[in-house]
């Protein structure tokens, strides 16, 4: 089975965390499985890299602010994929670039054109796990671009679709779906399942769940997406 895993940025908020992301995901490679990991930036870094440019700037470049907002990404991917290797598993660290993934000239809220998915499926061909940074790609002259808030998403869903893979596994810091938010209001009930259509007008309404961009690519592509936690292993919300 190929699975396609993204892990937000609570997920790999810290050191600590990646280490847990990285036995998560090699569960899945010892269970037989083909998997490819997107990552988010850890916790509070883009925030972080913002301040950076703000102390220069009111109003710096676009293109500017998607070369420095990117590296959060290959950071955690690069982390990850060390961690990965360390255990004794082949890994591979991918930026957008190198995944394939060609997006628009729209910069800082770029859209995906098309995935040429050669060198992820080269590797994986060589049994590495592959660890792509989310959230980016380049435009057709070769710039770095990114995908908005939630990119990481878009950027799994995407890449699920360009590799035909079996589901696309989304984990966050809650158990899944909810009813309504369940850090305001604890009589909130988790979804098992969900459909394309209802996830997409939560998304579309303020839910924070899944992008409404790659909500839209899964149902275009007609993949299966898990939304669970990182921490509990429970079943979470297939959509």
């Amino acid at each position: 089975m190929l699975i396609v895993q993204k892990f937000g940025g609570t997920s790999v908020g810290d050191l600590d965390r990646i280490q847990n992301v990285a036995n998560r995901v090699s569960e899945s490679k010892k269970a037989g499985n083909d998997v490819v990991v997107v990552v988010s930036a850890m916790s509070g870094e883009t925030n972080k890299l913002l301040g950076f440019a703000k102390h220069f700037s009111s109003n710096p470049s676009r293109a500017d602010m998607d070369m420095l907002l990117s590296s959060g990404e290959r950071v955690t991917a690069s982390l990850l994929s060390i961690a990965l290797n360390e255990m004794g598993f082949g890994a591979v660290a991918m930026t957008g670039r190198k995944a394939g993934i060609i997006t628009t000239n729209h910069h800082t809220k770029a859209r995906i054109e098309e995935i040429n998915p050669h060198a992820i499926q080269k590797s994986l061909k060589d049994s590495n796990i592959v660890i792509i940074a989310g959230f980016q790609g380049v435009n057709s002259a070769g710039d770095i671009t990114t995908l908005g808030r939630g990119g990481s998403d878009l950027s799994a869903v995407a890449i699920a679709g360009a590799l035909k893979a079996d589901l696309c596994e989304i984990y966050t810091d809650v158990d899944g779906v909810f009813t309504t938010d369940p850090s305001i209001n604890e009589k909130a009930k988790k979804i098992d399942k969900i459909s394309y259509e209802e996830i997409l007008e939560m998304s579309s309404l303020g839910s924070k769940v899944l992008q409404p961009s790659a909500v839209q690519t899964a149902m275009i592509n007609n993949i299966p997406v898990y939304v669970r936690s990182t921490f509990p292993e429970k079943p979470g919300t297939k959509i």
